[in-house]
């Protein structure tokens, strides 16, 4: 039940706004970096694109984005916790039905692993790290090690 309150809380306190949405056009983005004020960094890898917006505030965001131009994962690591339902969008209803009636846990990452999303959320103040991706999204090939 803490872990519930606990996700909740940082849910609520979110600061980082309009992140590219999980499993949506990478058409966001642009915005993304808008919002953040900060540097974008587009580089072409295997199978996908990785684009990296890097904020004065020290927040890095990399949206991992398919042949297909939809966003299959994200990552974060950033002074203050994310706006979940913006990273999330759809997703977000995902996490909340994996996360409703969990036990509680103690210390730790918070791990969730569904058929249609995986998220990871750690840190601790100042120090935010992340990511989330849609399995049926991930291009062939692409290892969920590239996800940092």
């Amino acid at each position: 039940m803490r872990t519930m309150f606990t996700f909740l809380f940082l849910l609520m306190m979110g600061t980082v706004p309009a992140w590219a949405v999980l499993g949506e056009y990478e058409s966001s983005i642009s915005v993304d970096q808008e919002v953040l004020q900060g540097q974008r960094r587009e580089e072409a890898r295997t199978g996908y694109r990785v684009h990296t917006i890097t904020s004065a505030n020290g927040a890095v965001v990399k949206e991992f984005v398919s042949p297909a131009g939809k966003v299959f994962g994200i990552s974060w690591q950033a002074p203050n916790m994310p706006r979940l339902d913006q990273l999330l969008g759809a997703n977000m209803t995902e996490l909340e039905q994996a996360l409703h009636g969990r036990k509680g846990r103690h210390g730790g990452p918070l791990v969730v692993e569904t058929p249609k999303l995986v998220f990871t959320s750690g840190g601790h103040s100042r120090f935010f790290i992340g990511r989330a991706y849609v399995p049926s999204l991930v291009p062939a090939g692409v290892a969920m090690e590239v996800l940092r």
